[in-house]
């Protein structure tokens, strides 16, 4: 099921059950009005028209395939015939698409749940008579010839107004933001599943991670529905032969996610989305590090469960936007709640966007250290929309959050320590293993990074290849995906490079400041100084442990100094670096 590609953007339509069409709008470019994208690999928009006896459009795309998108439907659809539109969610991004269907077909009745219907109302404020269908409990809608859909409401603090739409004529699952991923090609459904195995992973760590209890509860709900053909997502291709093991690996990675050693309470509220943004690549960079996430979207959640979520945590951080020069009502109640519930042992956090002063992250601020909260990071204040380059930040703010939050409270399950156990030999034994000590550089547009390696191998000779170990909580991990690009500089044994590397870098901070660098033809960084140096690209990874495994193919390289000797780490246990 293959389509030609004729231009950047454009609409791939396809028969996928029946009286049942498929609308990808697909872009190779990367776009940016979420986190996720940033491997670049673009994505399609998936949207469904089921035309039956009545008319109906699941999940139209955002802005920026409006065009495309309603060119596509005018080809195939009698707009005075269009009766239903379904939202599995609403936000201002699929705004212009749905001014455009209704211009067209104003008669049109939108179907969404009841936050859904009062966005929605909002930003619809300036037409006349919008026609709704809240779906509040166990609404059913029959389009005829058996189309008679049903509605599965599941929200999460990320999507509080999220609804599935099951088509038992079909056994369609029409899931929305769950089970896709972000890849842009021909395909439409998932043959050969496991190529998707990696850009799966990596979307469900970047919109689910934070929000695994909510995850769970879907799994449930759909567990209860008939017989299911195919995932119908909304993004990436439909799942059809990777369904089992997909859903299997949802519920895997949620009940991880809920039995990690440390639990961090996210609160946030977000009145232009900035702030949600903030808190997402936040979720990021907690959950890579291996600290479970409750995200709290304050807007849509009671003080009893705020509550219950504080007393429960082990740290917490609060992100707020300003209005009128305060914080939101919920933030305030939320913040109640903490100073009222949370002991001062708690480690602490506060970020926020703003348009012009920001007091609500100085009143957060200073009301925690009053109370006397230690803080994991400094605040995070961002003006106006924030930048990759902000993102990489955040996320590097709460892996130091992480880090801080493991030396400074007691693991859960104790664990008992003897020196002369038989796994205290082996760690011994193993810290023996040495490796070429490296620093690895890499960039990503605007973003760059670089750590101190020494768990680098050869691995192929033909083609020339290596493996490199990179932890889980380090903040360069999220630039090492396939087809991302970096430098690997040996170090030279004499040199003091090692111990400029061996330094804690606060978030943000440039790791080459004071160096004498170059760039490689791929970008990345070149240290001068060092032994030699190998441009690389990733073809593979694995997750292992506390680590992930890199394997890449060896580009382009250069010997710095003919004379030098490799460095190399040595270790008297391999329980760390």
């Amino acid at each position: 099921m293959t389509a030609t590609l004729v231009k950047a953007r454009d609409v791939q339509t396809l028969l996928i059950a029946e009286d049942t069409k498929v609308l990808r709008s697909r872009t190779w470019d990367r776009l940016k009005f979420e986190v996720e994208y940033s491997l670049k690999k673009g994505t399609s928009a998936n949207s469904y028209l089921i035309q039956a006896e009545q008319t109906a459009i699941i999940d139209p795309p955002g802005e920026s395939f409006t065009r495309n998108y309603i060119e596509a439907l005018q080809m195939r659809l009698n707009w005075s015939k269009l009766n239903y539109i379904i939202l599995g969610h609403f936000n201002a991004n699929r705004g212009a698409t749905i001014k455009a269907l209704l211009t067209l077909a104003p008669q049109v009745t939108f179907v969404c749940s009841n936050p859904a219907a009062l966005a929605l109302k909002e930003y619809l404020s300036d037409y006349d008579n919008i026609n709704l269908l809240v779906v509040k409990g166990e609404e059913t809608l029959d389009l005829g010839n058996g189309h008679q859909l049903q509605f599965i409401a599941v929200p999460t603090p990320r999507w509080p107004d999220g609804l599935l739409t099951y088509d038992p004529k079909t056994q369609v699952l029409y899931t929305d933001k769950f089970f896709g991923a972000h890849v842009c090609g021909d395909q439409i459904f998932d043959e050969g599943w496991s190529i998707y195995s990696e850009d799966r992973r990596f979307y469900y760590d970047c919109l689910h991670a934070a929000q695994a209890r909510q995850v769970l509860s879907t799994l449930d709900k759909i567990a209860d529905l008939p017989q299911i053909k195919f995932y119908a997502t909304g993004h990436g291709p439909l799942v059809r032969y990777g369904m089992s093991e997909l859903t299997h690996l949802y519920r895997e990675w949620s009940n991880r996610q809920k039995t990690q050693d440390f639990n961090v309470a996210l609160l946030y509220a977000s009145a232009y989305g900035n702030t949600a943004t903030i808190a997402q690549a936040i979720a990021k960079g907690l959950t890579k590090a291996g600290i479970a996430v409750e995200s709290i979207n304050c807007e849509y959640t009671k003080a009893s469960e705020i509550q219950a979520a504080i007393e429960k945590c082990d740290g917490f951080i609060i992100g707020s936007p300003t209005l009128g020069g305060h914080a939101p009502t919920q933030i305030q109640t939320a913040l109640g709640i903490i100073l009222n519930t949370a002991s001062t042992n708690k480690l602490a956090g506060v970020f926020g966007s703003f348009g012009w002063s920001g007091e609500a992250i100085d009143i957060l601020e200073s009301k925690l250290k009053d109370a006397g909260y230690k803080f994991g990071f400094e605040p995070i204040r961002v003006k106006f929309k924030p930048t990759d380059v902000t993102l990489q930040t955040c996320k590097e703010a709460a892996i130091d959050f992480a880090q801080t939050l493991r030396r400074t409270q007691k693991l859960r399950s104790a664990r008992s320590s003897v020196t002369d156990s038989g796994a205290d030999r082996t760690a011994q034994a193993v810290g023996r293993l040495v490796g070429s000590l490296c620093v690895m550089s890499c960039r990503r547009e605007d973003v760059q990074s670089a750590m101190l390696a020494s768990w680098v191998s050869q691995a192929t000779f033909n083609p020339p290849g290596l493996t490199i170990s990179v932890a889980k909580d380090r903040a360069l991990e999220s630039l090492t995906h396939s087809g991302d690009q970096f430098v690997l500089n040996i170090l030279e044994e004499g040199k003091q490079l090692r111990k400029h590397f061996m330094k804690r870098f606060a978030p943000g901070e440039d790791r080459f400041a004071g160096l004498d660098i170059g760039e490689a033809s791929n970008g990345c960084v070149v240290v001068k100084d060092a032994l030699a140096y190998l441009e690389c690209e990733v073809k593979q990874r694995m997750e292992c442990g506390d680590h992930w495994l890199i394997y890449a193919t060896v580009t382009n390289g250069q010997v710095l100094s003919s004379e030098g000797v490799t460095a190399v780490h040595y270790r008297k246990i391999g329980t760390h670096y």
